[in-house]
């Protein structure tokens, strides 16, 4: 393997079976780009996983600009897709989850959080970008502070000070003796634990269904060497099919963390009894 570990391909394209190289295993490498522009040295720098951010907030914007600019009674396929798109995230989860009253103000987040994560995940099938950026825990944890801080700001907004204290705690008086313990341990839940899984979920899902992409996608490479041709074919079959599985994998990921998302502000609106 090569010795630079902020390479951009996983493996050594001449390392085969039977070759005298032992098998190319990704790693934290795996996730690590040089910079395209300025020093990693100094913090101050662009590289692929950033452009890839920029490039999905562009596809995404440029998606619903061109669907929108001038809609028509009769929608045309890009119109109609673009519909049915946000349709199914207000009413299917904001809606569902908010009622029509209180969710419709919250409609654009949770529409822009859905199609900007499902766009960061899609980048792991798109040729040439190989790459889900939500595999580095940065951005999904600037997604998942952006909901605690609404969340926060909203308890706070709805019920005061009292209130918010009684909503992270989940404090109910008629748990009587066990009630000081039960109200530690949701508001270490809810303040410190929900943010984190909120992110690790996105996180650690991305993560390792790109982990195991690159590893079928080495491995069908790898055996590609005399007899090992038979198990390359294997390998690439199984690439195929996780492939596939990552697509499901990322479009549910984004519904769970909108759906989260959505689940928390009713939890923020929501009387406290």
């Amino acid at each position: 393997m090569s010795a630079d570990p902020t390479q951009v391909l996983a493996f050594e394209t001449d390392c085969h079976i039977f070759s005298g190289c032992g098998f190319p295993a990704p790693g934290l490498h795996s996730f690590l780009f040089k910079p395209l522009w300025g020093d990693a040295d100094s913090n101050l720098y662009f590289n692929k996983t950033m452009l890839l951010a920029l490039l999905g907030s562009v596809i995404v914007i440029g998606f619903f600009w061109a669907a929108f600019r001038k809609p028509k009674v009769v929608p045309g396929k890009l119109q109609m897709v673009a519909e049915a798109g946000y349709d199914f995230i207000r009413r299917g989860v904001v809606y569902e989850t908010l009622g029509k009253k209180e969710g419709e103000k919250y409609v654009p987040l949770i529409v822009s959080l859905f199609f900007f994560i499902w766009m960061m995940n899609l980048w792991s099938i798109i040729p040439v970008a190989q790459f889900p950026v939500t595999a580095i825990i940065s951005y999904p944890a600037v997604l998942a502070l952006i909901v605690y801080v609404l969340w926060v700001s909203l308890t706070f907004k709805r019920h005061g000070f009292v209130g918010f204290f009684k909503n992270v705690t989940g404090y109910d008086k008629s748990l009587g003796a066990v009630l000081p313990l039960s109200m530690t341990i949701e508001f270490f839940s809810n303040l410190l634990v929900r943010p984190f899984t909120h992110a690790v979920r996105l996180f650690a899902n991305m993560f390792a269904g790109h982990t195991l992409l690159l590893l079928f996608t080495i491995a069908s490479w790898y055996l590609l060497n005399g007899i090992g041709i038979a198990y390359a074919g294997v390998s690439f079959l199984m690439t195929i099919v996780m492939t596939a599985f990552e697509l499901f994998i990322q479009a549910l990921q984004a519904y769970v963390f909108v759906l989260l998302t959505c689940t928390y502000i009713q939890g923020a609106l929501a009387e406290h009894h």
